[in-house]
């Protein structure tokens, strides 16, 4: 049976709109070499920035155009575990999560699927902050601290570094580990909520400028072609919720790209 995976990216969170937090005349971004450039319509200080009230009407829209369609049937529900994506699972598909967790399927959190950037908005907060959060109280983060760490990390010493496997230079490597980790698994139906920014390389390839919406749902399944099958290609089926704009992500803004 064909595998249909469908992609997630989060819906709007506080490091798209300036309006959210920013003054009239906001403060000098601090000194980082990957903020060269940035705009400050968007803020890449934002820690781990979470859903804005926005952002968690969207989710809840797309609850209300999804409930009735793939919610129903989906077998696996896996989230990257920043704040934004976690939310967006949470609100908009609380059905389908309330569903599994009655069959003991909890949704999983896949650092593998962190943001690219090495910026504050971009990477996720210590599993002891998460865990203090009433918003999360009943997910299990025990993913984010393996012990002994996986080898794939490649000596990574935790998953907020930034460093072995979630260097941003290495991501195209770290798409493909989660593509061949999505296809190994043995759920035929798979629904993934995660970033802009990794939802390109995880769908694309490599480091491309495709367009994702927030609250955006696309549904993908894997190449059957013999050369496409050691990076376990996807492509696409078709387009099944959009619920937001297209908000630029932090390498859009750093090259100049709006959408």
């Amino acid at each position: 049976m064909a595998k249909t995976v469908y992609f997630c990216r989060h819906a709007q969170a506080e490091h798209n709109v300036a309006e959210d937090y920013s003054s009239a005349s906001p403060p000098p971004l601090p000194s980082h070499p990957s903020l060269t450039s940035l705009s400050l319509s968007t803020s890449p200080t934002v820690p781990d920035a979470p859903l804005t009230k926005l952002g968690r009407q969207q989710s809840a829209d797309l609850r209300n155009e999804t409930q009735d369609g793939f919610q129903k049937d989906a077998q696996l529900l896996v989230s990257s575990p920043l704040r934004r994506p976690m939310q967006t699972a949470i609100i908009g598909f609380a059905p389908l999560r309330e569903r599994l967790d009655k069959a003991g399927k909890p949704m999983v959190l896949l650092p593998e699927l962190q943001e690219v950037n090495d910026l504050p908005c971009d990477t996720g907060s210590d599993r002891t902050i998460l865990e203090s959060d009433p918003e999360f109280a009943s997910l299990d983060f025990t993913s984010l601290t393996p012990s002994p760490a996986p080898p794939h990390w490649d000596s990574a010493p935790s998953w907020t570094s930034k460093q072995g496997i979630f260097n941003p230079e290495r991501v195209t490597e770290r798409a493909r580990w989660v593509r061949r980790w999505v296809r190994e698994r043995s759920e035929s139906k798979i629904v993934v909520v995660a970033h802009g920014d990794i939802l390109r390389v995880i769908t694309d390839g490599r480091r491309s400028a495709t367009p994702w919406a927030n609250a955006e749902v696309r549904a993908y399944t894997f190449s059957d072609k013999p050369e496409d099958q050691d990076d376990a290609v996807v492509v696409p089926v078709r387009e099944v919720a959009k619920e937001g704009e297209e908000e630029p992500t932090t390498t859009d803004m750093k090259e100049g790209r709006t959408y």
